[in-house]
């Protein structure tokens, strides 16, 4: 994969993180700091708190990355598919980048409801209150599976890149990309709330992601224009 495949995901994930994830999933980070991190626990033990729910988070990322990369390696046949399948993820992307600036409602359609599931709430609820350290990493995880467009853009990404290894790492640093602002919130609350500021990072992570949209259409139009590339070329540094 390219630096500047790797930089662009990097400056997607860091900004949206600021605004989307802050807002999707702001109230559970409060709900877990609140309920099971003791107000009077030590800073170093909040720390390795915050720092587990972050690492579960990753785990189940950088999982599904996994999978979604193989299924897009497993339905890749030709150098044309390679193309209309970038070309596809691009497209997406594009309609990604639009529903986070709020033009259209394409990320909440295609959002499902696994949240809503009796399993999960009861799953959820009893590890809001368990007080193990596991108990953190676990909550980070099933955080992890929650319908989030956000997630859905890069699990398109990783898929196109037609590869587990790939899936994988673009969903690995997606998530480590967004530990910063997850892991300040844990702390500082009032960044739940910060409007304006939240506005003005999704502002830009949307453009990011219409860009980088724009980028995999015209990478999907190379394979179908050159014969002789590979879907390796793309990921050679």
């Amino acid at each position: 994969m390219d630096s500047i495949s790797l930089l662009t995901i990097i400056s997607i994930a860091f900004l949206g993180s600021f605004g989307h994830c802050i807002g999707m999933c702001g109230g559970i980070v409060v709900a877990y700091s609140t309920i099971k991190i003791e107000p009077k626990s030590s800073k170093v033990s909040k720390t390795v708190a915050h720092l587990l729910y972050n690492f579960g988070r990753v785990f189940t990322y950088t999982i599904l990355g996994l999978l979604f990369g193989w299924v897009g390696g497993v339905v890749v046949f030709s150098n044309n598919a390679n193309g209309i399948l970038l070309i596809i993820a691009g497209i997406a992307m594009i309609l990604a980048g639009l529903s986070l600036m709020g033009k259209i409602k394409f990320l909440t359609i295609i959002e499902h409801s696994i949240s809503s599931s009796s399993f999960y709430k009861k799953s959820f609820q009893e590890i809001l209150h368990s007080k193990s350290n596991a108990s953190f990493f676990i909550l980070g995880m099933l955080n992890g599976l929650l319908p989030c467009g956000f997630v859905y853009f890069f699990a398109i990404t990783a898929a196109s890149t037609a590869s587990p290894l790939y899936g994988a790492l673009v969903m690995f640093i997606f998530g480590v990309s967004t530990m910063p602002a997850m892991f300040s919130l844990g702390f500082l609350s009032s960044l739940a709330s910060a409007t304006s500021f939240r506005n003005m990072m999704m502002s830009l992570s949307s453009v990011a992601v219409i860009l980088y949209g724009t980028f995999t259409i015209y990478n999907g139009y190379t394979y179908i224009a050159n014969p002789q590339k590979t879907i390796l070329d793309c990921h050679k540094s």
